[in-house]
């Protein structure tokens, strides 16, 4: 997720020369293009309609079901297994109201849990972070078919009338974004059948397509459609003038391509860690939120925010990316819940969800047998509110869980 200091400074010095038009990026959703059937979109809010337009606020928890021994990398999908329940359980002891899915397909075992609990979820659609050419047509085509997979996988084992949003795509690769941006100077805009934009990144617009054909394909083949959107980190935007970006600001990424904002937003990252102090907590954090919620009348979702307990520090030139004690980490995340709740705008931010439920083993896949261990030098593995056991039992971190459980909890 980290680019080398000689880059970094490389970009900086972009960051100098070069002006960012955000200000001039326009997206919308064309006013034929039907509302979702259950969570619409007001201004800057999202009410569900189920509950007498109750305006939400997504209490979140980021949630892969692999334990040890299991991973996404070899094609292996999550099993049929009676884990779902507990680990759902969990989820409503933390006062949580929204799991944030990272993986697909989920097994028919996953929604009967859910449906033994009030829970809503939204469905992140992984696509090739590191390709070559966003645009390209090969690429287009086979995302394309894996959108439309996922969906048809909703509506066939999945629970449509409790889903949220499907994001398409999370955290691309700086070094992608910068390649397609160069293949493509001339994409700058797009009108779909159901989403417009305009002034935008040749990356933006790859995005805008998959978005505008996912919705298409829903609306047409089942009549009804879900929230959209495109999952980034504040390692490419959108605050453009932060001098720690890992692309230049004319290509940076501005995630308002659907219905709503979906940001990963972490303390240490790159772009906050360079923001100014928030009006109330003076935290960077906070101002970056502020930043962000003055740049789009959209709903914002925080998609990830969370700390690695990961024994040290692997990458000094990404401080705070592993390294944390475990009895520090609550102190962290009561400090973003009073960022989020208590910055200008923050009536925007209709979501928050921690990452993540448990530490994930396989995380990297560096070897055949990394699902096996939890490896010290990668913080990938570590970020869970709960840690695994050797018989994959969900162990508690210190106070991290009832740290989440007295935040969700609040009114």
């Amino acid at each position: 997720m980290s680019a080398q200091p000689w880059r970094l400074a490389t970009i900086a010095l972009l960051a100098l020369l070069v002006t960012p038009a955000l200000a001039e990026k326009t997206s919308r959703i064309l006013p034929e293009t039907p509302e979702p059937t259950r969570f619409v979109v007001r201004g800057p809010l999202i009410l569900d309609r189920i509950r007498g337009d109750l305006p939400m606020h997504f209490r979140g928890i980021g949630y892969s079901p692999y334990l040890r021994g299991e991973s996404p990398l070899p094609l292996m999908d999550p099993p049929e297994s009676e884990r779902y329940a507990g680990h759902l359980a969990l989820a409503q002891w933390l006062n949580a109201n929204y799991l944030h899915v990272f993986h697909w397909p989920m097994p028919a075992a996953f929604y009967r849990a859910l449906d033994a609990t009030p829970l809503v979820y939204g469905q992140d659609i992984w696509v090739q972070p590191r390709a070559e050419d966003f645009l390209a047509d090969d690429f287009q085509t086979a995302t394309l078919a894996m959108v439309r997979a996922a969906i048809d996988h909703t509506y066939a084992v999945g629970r449509p009338d409790r889903l949220v949003l499907f994001s398409i795509g999370d955290e691309l690769s700086p070094e992608s974004i910068l390649a397609t941006d160069r293949r493509h100077p001339e994409a700058r805009d797009f009108q779909g059948k159901h989403l417009s934009v305009s002034d935008r990144t040749p990356t933006e617009i790859a995005m805008a397509r998959l978005i505008d054909a996912a919705m298409d394909y829903e609306l047409t083949r089942y009549g009804r459609r879900h929230l959209y959107c495109h999952t980034s980190f504040t390692h490419v935007g959108p605050l453009a003038d932060r001098p720690d970006l890992e692309v230049p600001p004319a290509s940076a990424i501005l995630p308002d391509l659907g219905d709503l904002v979906c940001l990963n937003i972490y303390t240490y990252a790159r772009g906050v860690l360079t923001s100014p102090p928030g009006s109330v907590t003076g935290t960077t954090y906070q101002g970056y939120l502020e930043g962000l919620t003055a740049m789009t009348g959209k709903p914002i979702f925080i998609t990830q925010v969370g700390l690695s307990t990961s024994p040290y520090e692997p990458k000094p030139w990404v401080p705070g990316f592993g390294g944390h004690r475990v009895e520090d980490v609550p102190k962290t995340l009561r400090s973003v819940w009073e960022d989020a709740h208590t910055a200008r705008g923050h009536r925007q931010i209709v979501g928050l969800a921690f990452f993540e439920l448990h530490d994930e083993w396989w995380k990297s896949g560096e070897t055949p047998d990394d699902s096996q261990r939890r490896n010290a030098e990668d913080p990938e593995e570590w970020f869970g509110l709960y840690a695994l056991d050797e018989q994959g039992r969900l162990i508690p971190k210190g106070a991290i869980p009832e740290t989440v459980r007295e935040l969700f909890g609040r009114p």
